[in-house]
């Protein structure tokens, strides 16, 4: 018997994924994204080991908020976990904006921890269970990666704008105004519809701590989704310094500030075409496995590279290259992991799972701000080095990426 929707596609459940990529459209506007480098460095008055520093703090701060704040999500519901966590990034942005001091960016940087891990796993959560009660389970991976690119839209989107207010209003400004569209995201969020999240909530009583130890039991005891977890663990190190190297790299080449905005498109871009193009990319490859096998080696060999040209052209080809395969690199794995998952903790063992590679990333922060601070170049091989290493160890069993049969009319 085929299982057909029995929700409106113009709204309802079916409509929470068109109002979840607007939410992650605005949600993941950051105006500070282009020039963020340049902010700390002379507005801020920070050294690259304070910077690093600066965001160890965020990255242990959201390990010890993701899972609780999992939790949270599926206690109290994940449309009020979204919506509670665009407006506090608002607040945070206008604190890390009231005045240059470290206690301030302390302060704020905490702040940013809890509406993003409030963020983390719910609105997947929410997708994912969305499509689970439409019969459209089967669809989860391009549904993610269209999220996914919504999200990059937003910070592409985020960085051209920010470049210029920046340039023109001075680097305080980009921080201050992007308060506006990720309180707009949280407004947006209110309108989602709570979809139904399975049997077992009900005889738990719905307990805030019995879902938190439910939820980190099942990640403990599921070997399937730690595989999963070790291989984006492993490889998100690289990814995410990606983010904080690039400007270094483009100022040590002698790319002026006003441009930084649009190599920061253009990474935005590279992803949004990647995954447009993930079917075809998959077929090309051998697969979705081969895909994470390629996206988990070229970050790491775009770092190297990196070390290594002082050109321009290179620099923002191996820049793009490294963003698109490393940041467009998770939707990958949104089908598989949710499938291991039962639907009323999703969003706590998710969170688990954020949980885990936060830590990765934070661990490594402060090596690389210390190299930092003697040699951009070594710290660029550092990075590869490291990247190599996680590519060799990311190798979750190709079975798990496959996607079960669609659904068909008998």
């Amino acid at each position: 018997m085929p299982r057909t929707p029995t929700i409106p596609k113009l709204g309802g459940l079916e409509g929470n994924i068109l109002t979840l990529a607007a939410v992650r459209f605005l949600c993941w506007m950051h105006l500070m994204s282009a020039v963020i480098i340049p902010f700390f460095r002379e507005w801020g008055r920070l050294s690259f080991v304070q910077i690093f520093g600066l965001q160890t703090w965020f990255m242990l701060m959201c390990f010890l908020m993701e899972v609780p704040t999992g939790a949270v999500a599926d206690r109290f519901g994940r449309k009020v976990s979204v919506a509670c966590g665009g407006f506090l990034l608002a607040a945070a942005s206008v604190l890390y904006g009231s005045a240059p001091h470290l206690a301030v960016f302390v302060a704020a940087e905490a702040l940013f921890a809890v509406a993003i891990t409030l963020i983390s796993g719910a609105d997947e959560a929410l997708a994912y269970d969305s499509l689970l009660a439409c019969g459209r389970e089967s669809e989860a991976s391009r549904v993610m990666a269209r999220l996914e690119a919504a999200k990059l839209a937003g910070i592409l989107a985020g960085a051209l704008l920010g470049a210029v207010v920046a340039s023109r209003l001075g680097l305080r400004w980009p921080m201050l105004l992007q308060a506006v569209p990720l309180g707009l995201s949280g407004l947006l969020a209110l309108g989602l519809t709570e979809p139904p999240r399975g049997k077992k909530e009900a005889a738990e009583g719905g307990s805030y701590f019995r879902l938190l130890s439910g939820g980190l039991h099942h990640f403990r005891s599921a070997p399937e989704l730690r595989a999963l977890a070790l291989d984006q663990v492993a490889c998100a190190t690289v990814a995410w310094l990606v983010i904080w190297l690039y400007q270094i790299q483009l100022e040590r080449v002698g790319v002026p500030l006003a441009a930084f905005g649009v190599v920061h498109a253009a990474m935005g871009l590279g992803q949004i075409a990647f995954l447009s193009r993930l079917a075809a990319v998959e077929r090309l490859v051998g697969g979705r496995a081969q895909v994470a096998r390629l996206t988990a080696l070229v970050p790491a060999l775009a770092m190297l590279g990196l070390a290594a040209v002082t050109g321009v052209a290179a620099s923002v080809v191996l820049i793009v290259a490294a963003a698109t395969a490393g940041l467009g690199r998770p939707p990958i794995f949104s089908g598989p992991v949710n499938r291991l998952i039962p639907s009323e903790r999703r969003a706590t063992v998710l969170s688990a799972v954020s949980a885990a590679r936060t830590l990765a990333v934070g661990m490594v922060y402060p090596a690389v701000g210390a190299i930092l601070d003697r040699s951009l170049v070594a710290a660029l091989a550092f990075v590869g080095v490291l990247g190599l290493a996680a590519a060799a160890l990311a190798r979750a069993p190709a079975r798990l990426f496959e996607e079960p049969a669609a659904l068909t009319e008998d």
